[in-house]
């Protein structure tokens, strides 16, 4: 029987999680300049307006991905941003990204969320996770929330 791969929300600061994310930010600095990197540590990742999924199967871990709601001193928040979508080394190429942006688009959804953004780098390092966005429909769009322009940084956005 196929092992089933399973997204559920997760603690960032998790051992597995906690080394994964530090590998995205050590690539995330190695690629880019820092002031431009937006990467967030796994403290900032438990913050109240944070959701943090893994993925995993028979409980290894295969990736993360995060969903921040943008405007929730309104209240009721209608914007999100897509945060800290990783995969590990031995599971690229099996969709796991994939896996992980539906589920987060679903959850948002869900949430009545009107629109999803996020940030991504331009350097050729981020090439398939721009691709990915951008066969779900994600498009470029103006620098959101407190961004400004980067030569660095592509901001994509997704009516829901």
């Amino acid at each position: 029987m196929e092992p089933m791969i399973s997204i559920d929300r997760d603690d960032p600061a998790r051992g597995d999680v906690h080394k994964l994310l530090s590998e995205h930010l050590a690539d995330m600095f190695a690629t880019s300049p820092a002031v431009s990197v937006h990467a967030l540590d796994h403290s900032a990742l438990s913050a109240p307006s944070m959701t943090f999924w893994t993925a995993r199967e028979d409980g290894d871990l295969l990736g993360c991905g995060a969903l921040k709601l943008l405007d929730v001193s309104s209240g009721s928040a209608t914007q999100g941003e897509i945060k800290s979508m990783r995969t590990t080394a031995s599971a690229r190429k099996r969709g796991v990204a994939t896996l992980m942006l539906r589920h987060i688009l679903d959850d948002a959804r869900t949430r009545n969320l009107e629109r999803v953004y996020l940030e991504t780098g331009t350097e050729d390092y981020f090439a398939p996770a721009r691709r990915l966005y951008a066969r779900h429909g994600f498009t470029e769009c103006p620098p959101f929330a407190d961004y400004v322009l980067d030569p660095h940084s592509v901001f994509m956005e997704l009516d829901l």
